[in-house]
């Protein structure tokens, strides 16, 4: 018979930052590593007291070194993980977001490389379903094809 895990419930918020390019086309910032081809969105937990927008923008700013003004809400997803002996469910919330300032060179180390990316590779080449949903999402409300 084994032992029921405690379930705690978990946050964090990010965003899709996208750019049009001079020939129409939409990119956008994933974060991750080239060499193990292992890309995902930006997005991190609260600080106490930190409003779920606010830690969106502060998150993204970190993760990609980019300054960004928040958009439209693009939802939210959720998941099960297991850490430390408790059972998580995470949501996960974001926003589509416009870089209005910073430089991707200016990264926190929390991941390797963190790239601009035409949207339709970004989807297929982020590593989780999830996140092929939030960017799909995206190009809906950007009125771009996938």
């Amino acid at each position: 018979m084994s032992a029921r895990l405690p379930v705690q419930d978990a946050l964090s918020a990010g965003g899709v930052v996208w750019r049009r390019t001079s020939a129409g086309d939409v990119e956008v910032v994933v974060c991750g590593s080239r060499a193990e081809q292992a890309w995902m969105l930006p997005k991190g937990t609260p600080d106490p007291g930190e409003e779920i927008e606010e830690t969106a923008l502060r998150e993204v700013r970190e993760e990609t070194g980019l300054e960004v003004a928040l958009g439209e809400p693009l939802g939210a997803i959720s998941y099960w993980f297991t850490f430390g002996g408790v059972r998580f469910h995470k949501q996960v919330f974001h926003w589509l977001m416009e870089p209005t300032g910073g430089d991707t060179a200016n990264h926190d180390h929390e991941f390797a490389d963190v790239c601009w990316m035409p949207l339709a590779e970004a989807h297929r080449r982020v590593l989780y379903d999830n996140q092929r949903g939030v960017l799909a999402e995206a190009a809906r409300r950007l009125g771009v094809a996938l």
